[in-house]
């Protein structure tokens, strides 16, 4: 089977013949059946754990539709086999009450085969593709080829041939869904004469109450057909801003001879009058065409007919019916019956209403209202400014885990537990269209269309607009590394050998024409087709840049996103090969370059907009990272942060074992350091099972987990949570979806439960102390001054008790300038000489008690697994309005501008939702014009600042 819109990463498959029996034999499609398995003489043979039927049907002649349970290989929700004694080779499915109700086929459609593998719980074994015969009789169509499309000239001729397994049956020949021949025979010949318009094909075989239907079709090659391409218009569909009734739809296809647009607008019967013309011009490869008496505000689909007949190399199929690749939103007949089914997506159109008889992906077309995409954005939103990087605290949500329905209304719903935390970014693995509903989502095929399973775009943008109302940055992560199987990169130069319709399983999935995908991949960690981003010659040019550009300016244009994290840097190459992890992780000079020109076009969409690469380096690799983060830098402009990762450190930390943490964070300000994220096993889960102090005592954990996080976040820099680990969440990365863990990836992947919702962690005292802890040290670290622009230093002199301290002024200031950091990751009392830089009185920044201190070493004694942050001053966070009362704004209201009756040295100006959108610095005289003309009106806060650092906050209402 071609698993190409399985999950991202596929089982080794064995060969063998599975030995299978059913009852009744024959399957019949209108009836109950139950299929009976011996694991004997397969690779399953010596496996005692759950096996699983990996099942889906044949549908008129198209093998592995309607797989029951989800398509998604491995994730444990498709159906299980029954073993039919304990200890027995035997294991039975049944299917009830009929083949067609099972996998959800209407009796309109003929099942002609159930295909069926049986495989392992963690995927890991497997038998090979096994096709059980449905049907009294058989049909088989000799001439053309089964679900075949043919391309002839205008004028010829089509034969069609063929016969059945129990004589005597009904021949009836459909074309474009009129009958144009009917026959009763054993074998059957047609020939269809001077065929001069493209003709889909219906033969449906009948005897007694069984009805097979073999489709194929002809397309007519319509010769030459050019023209010049109007100016302006870029890959993709391009809305007429002066006419809702026309849209121009341009497809750039190196090597192809021409293609036609078929679609909801004309029944997916194309005519003459939708093959696109080819732009004329020297050297292009595009093709377009014009669309018009479009509806305005009706939804329409459509779909490529990409044709080759010059010089079609071996193995490529001479037509690919493929979506456009810079859709927007696509329908999907293998994604969309259980998004429709889960209610998900509100008024999405049905594939099988919008796109009946169609295969694969659709693009969606809407002229005029769009209520898919159309949303208002707040003030919030225009007017955001996004954090300083080195203030950047980061929550990274993989939506598919975050709560019960897996969708964007959940984050929504749950916006009071980002806010409440105090982080001020949040960072959602990808949402762009991917292979199945059940994804982390980096096995993209459509990368500027939503996937549908979280929701309507809409609602994304409600997110977005919704965090910018509340102080929080949205991040994106973005997989433009590489490509899987549906997507139109792939397809329309994909080597298809055995003609079933998928780019092969195994060898090289495409030809060498590509001009998006290598055919092998360059680096050495690489999944599904490496993306050629270094195509810098040949016909059309460099189009993956041209595709990479146009996706990551489109999801900023389009729903205000302030940044991206991308994927697997590293695979930004073509020097390398796939074998050769030394080169992947040298210093590559192609990469360096390349990376600079996309954050440079990220930049141009935003100026501001946060460019983020997991490049995770060594070697030379990290000297690149060294390169990127002082890119194009101007103090906090440009930049390009890079991920820190420090699993092991902190796990170590909270085991109590020796550690270093100092990577955690860079001068550059620009390494996002982390103690977990989506790729590595969770910290808790370690120390629970790990040597160490903690290993099995889940509250030791949940107690360390407060002074875990003020190594954390009291470090200079920005940094990242991985969802729930602010709840301590215990259980695996690598748990499976039946209750069990596999390393090794094996469930990496599968969905996972959500306890800290069911189990309500928030008022367990334990859990809640961990969120409540580390939310306090978040604010901390984002809004004190001394975190930002502070020096910074480590001791980590004693195992298991780290210390820190960060300052900008050593000696005794009005202001918190200093602050240090004492641990115990240990199960006795710790009594330590304090270290002082100073006497006089410190605040415990936790609590916000004093200690008098008169002597510098003089002694603090730590609890086990506790912690202290001492401040020199109390924060700002805890001064209520009580500095220099005297000092007044005016005039409040103001339309234009307002003064300060006395002399101050700085005045920002906040939203009421905690956002900086103005700043006033180095104010020399009195009675200066604070100008606020560029505000919308509303209500802000006024923060005061006197040359003392004494401050003030205030309410201003702009008129």
């Amino acid at each position: 089977m071609k698993k190409a819109f399985l999950s991202l990463f596929l089982a080794f498959v064995f060969n063998m013949n599975a030995q299978i029996t059913t009852s009744p034999s024959p399957v019949l499609a209108d009836q109950p059946a139950t299929i009976t398995f011996n694991k004997a003489g397969t690779p399953l043979a010596a496996y005692n754990g759950i096996i699983y039927a990996y099942v889906g049907v044949t549908v008129n002649g198209t093998q592995w539709q309607n797989i029951k349970g989800s398509p998604i290989w491995g994730n444990n929700i498709q159906p299980q086999m029954t073993q039919t004694a304990p200890g027995a080779n035997t294991y039975t499915l049944s299917i009830t009450p009929d083949l067609f109700t099972y996998f959800g086929v209407s009796p309109a459609n003929s099942i002609t085969q159930i295909c069926i593998i049986f495989r392992s719980a963690d995927a890991t074994l497997q038998t090979s593709d096994a096709f059980i015969p449905v049907g009294a009789f058989q049909y088989n169509l000799s001439s053309p080829l089964l679900n075949s499309s043919s391309i002839i000239n205008s004028g010829a001729n089509q034969l069609i041939t063929a016969s059945n397994t129990n004589g005597v049956a009904t021949y009836n020949l459909l074309a474009n869904g009129v009958t144009i021949n009917t026959a009763t025979t054993s074998n059957y010949s047609f020939t269809d004469t001077n065929i001069t318009v493209n003709k889909n094909y219906e033969l449906r075989v009948t005897q007694g109450n069984t009805t097979f239907t073999a489709r194929f079709s002809v397309i007519i090659n319509p010769g030459t057909n050019s023209a010049a391409m109007p100016a302006g218009l870029v890959d993709g569909i391009n809305y007429n801003p002066t006419d809702p009734t026309r849209a121009t739809l341009v497809l750039n296809a190196p090597f192809k001879s021409f293609v036609y647009v078929a679609g909801s607008f004309n029944n997916w019967q194309p005519t003459s009058g939708f093959a696109m013309r080819r732009d004329s011009a020297p050297g292009s490869t595009r093709f377009f065409l014009e669309l018009t008496g479009l509806t305005p505000g009706q939804i329409y689909a459509y779909q490529y007919w990409v044709c080759d007949v010059v010089n079609l190399p071996v193995g490529s199929p001479a037509i690919v019916k493929t979506a456009d690749p810079f859709s927007t939103l696509v329908l999907s007949p293998f994604d969309d019956p259980e998004i429709q089914t889960l209610g998900v997506f509100p008024n999405l159109p049905a594939y099988s209403t919008i796109a009946p008889g169609q295969e694969r992906e659709v693009t969606v077309l809407q002229t005029g209202p769009n209520n898919l995409f159309s949303y208002n954005w707040s003030s919030a939103t225009t007017n955001f400014v996004k954090p300083k990087k080195k203030d950047l605290v980061f929550y990274e949500v993989l939506i598919r885990d975050f709560d019960a329905t897996r969708t964007y209304q959940d984050l929504i719903n749950r916006i009071d537990y980002f806010k409440n935390l105090k982080i001020n970014a949040i960072k959602l693995m990808p949402v762009m269209e991917f292979e199945g509903n059940m994804s982390w989502g980096y096995n993209t095929v459509f990368h500027m269309a939503l996937d549908k399973r979280y929701g309507p775009p809409v609602k994304l943008k409600e997110f977005v607009d919704l965090c910018h109302q509340n102080g929080i940055a949205v991040i994106l992560d973005i997989a433009l590394n590489h490509v899987f199987g549906r997507s139109p990169l792939e397809r329309m130069w994909m080597l298809d050998s055995d003609n079933d319709g998928w780019a092969n399983g195994t060898g090289p999935r495409t030809t060498t024409e590509n001009p998006y995908v290598n055919q092998v991949a360059l680096h050495s960690y690489n999944v599904g087709s490496d993306l050629n981003h270094f195509r810098e010659t040949g016909p059309g040019g460099n189009l993956t840049n041209t595709y990479a550009i146009r996706t990551i300016q489109y999801w900023i244009n389009e729903f205000k996103i302030d940044g991206y994290r991308w994927d697997l840097t590293k695979g930004f190459t073509n020097q390398c090969t796939s074998m050769d992890e030394g080169c992947t992780n040298g210093y590559r000079t192609d990469r360096v370059a390349k990376m600079k020109w996309y954050a440079d076009n990220q930049w141009a969409a935003d100026p501001l907009s946060l460019v983020i690469f997991e490049h995770l380096g060594t070697g030379g690799s990290a000297q690149e990272e060294v390169e990127w983060a002082s890119y194009n830098r101007v103090g906090n402009q440009g930049g390009i942060m890079q991920w820190r990762k420090m699993t092991d450190p902190y796990a170590n930390l909270l085991k109590g074992n020796a550690t270093n943490l100092a990577a955690v964070t860079d001068p550059s300000d620009r390494m996002i350091g982390y103690a977990e994220s989506h790729d590595e096993e969770r910290v808790v889960y370690k120390a629970l099972n790990e040597a160490g102090q903690t290993v099995g005592n889940l509250d030791k954990v949940l107690q360390r987990l407060p002074a875990m996080g003020s190594v954390l976040f009291m470090v200079p820099g920005p940094k990242m949570i991985w969802h729930f680990g602010a709840l301590g969440w215990d259980d695996s990365l690598f748990l499976c979806s039946n209750g069990t863990v596999q390393f090794n990836d094996g469930c990496k992947l599968d969905t996972k439960p959500q306890p800290q919702w069911a189990e309500n962690w928030l008022q367990n005292p334990a859990r809640a102390n961990v969120y409540n802890q580390w939310a306090r040290q978040i604010d901390l670290r984002i809004r004190e001054d001394v975190f930002e622009n502070g020096q910074f230093a480590w001791n980590f002199s004693q195992v298991g008790r780290p210390r820190l301290d960060v300052w900008t002024s050593t000696s005794p200031t009005p202001s918190l300038s200093y602050v240090f950091v004492l641990t115990n990751f240990s199960d006795s009392t710790y009594n330590v000489p304090g270290g002082f830089p100073f006497t006089g009185n410190w605040v415990n920044l936790m609590d916000n008690t004093t200690l008098n201190v008169t002597n510098q070493n003089q002694n603090v004694s730590i609890e086990p697994g506790g912690y202290r942050i001492f401040g020199n001053q109390q924060s700002a966070l805890d001064i209520v309005n009580n500095e220099f009362r005297s000092l007044a704004l005016y005039p409040n209201p103001t339309s234009g501008s307002f003064t300060i009756n006395g002399l101050v040295s700085k005045v920002d100006v906040y939203s009421v939702t905690g956002q900086l959108v103005k700043s006033f610095d180095s104010i020399s005289t009195e009675n200066y014009q604070f100008d606020v003309n560029d505000l919308n009106r509303g209500v802000y806060l006024v923060k005061i600042v006197d040359a003392n650092n004494n401050t003030k906050t205030t309410k201003l209402i702009k008129e």
